[in-house]
């Protein structure tokens, strides 16, 4: 299956757990949504942010999707690069001095799909999930 860039628009739910190496995990409930910008898609996540110790609250962000190179080119919101990938080799890295972060995508369920990030750094180490599924 090939994906592309349109493929992502809409809606979707999302479940994330966020695994610290040697700390409790926590979780996030909520959606996205990818909506048509001219050739960019913008990326909008909302929902509940749950971690140890502290109650809810309400957490979102926001990215750019475009077509590029070999696949996606994903920006942050204000334009800043922050990584790149080919949905036939879906993984990709961003360095952020000092920290390492490394995802792979999974879309072999599509229209289910993950994203997984491991995280290393000074004072960084875990592994969060994401799970996006059609709304």
């Amino acid at each position: 299956m090939v994906l592309r860039l349109s493929d992502f628009e809409g809606l979707w739910l999302v479940s994330r757990v966020i695994r610290p190496k040697d700390a409790p995990e926590g979780r996030f409930e909520g959606q996205a949504r990818f909506t048509r910008d001219g050739a960019c898609l913008r990326y909008f996540e909302e929902g509940e942010l749950t971690l140890p110790g502290s109650g809810p609250m309400h957490a979102e962000r926001a990215y750019l999707w475009r077509r590029g190179g070999k696949g996606i080119i994903v920006d942050f919101a204000d334009g800043r690069a922050f990584h790149s990938f080919d949905p036939a080799v879906p993984e990709a890295t961003h360095w952020c001095d000092p920290d390492d972060y490394a995802v792979r995508y999974e879309f072999d369920r599509w229209p289910e799909w993950r994203a997984e990030w491991r995280v290393k750094g000074p004072r960084k180490d875990y592994v969060m999930v994401t799970d996006y599924r059609r709304a």
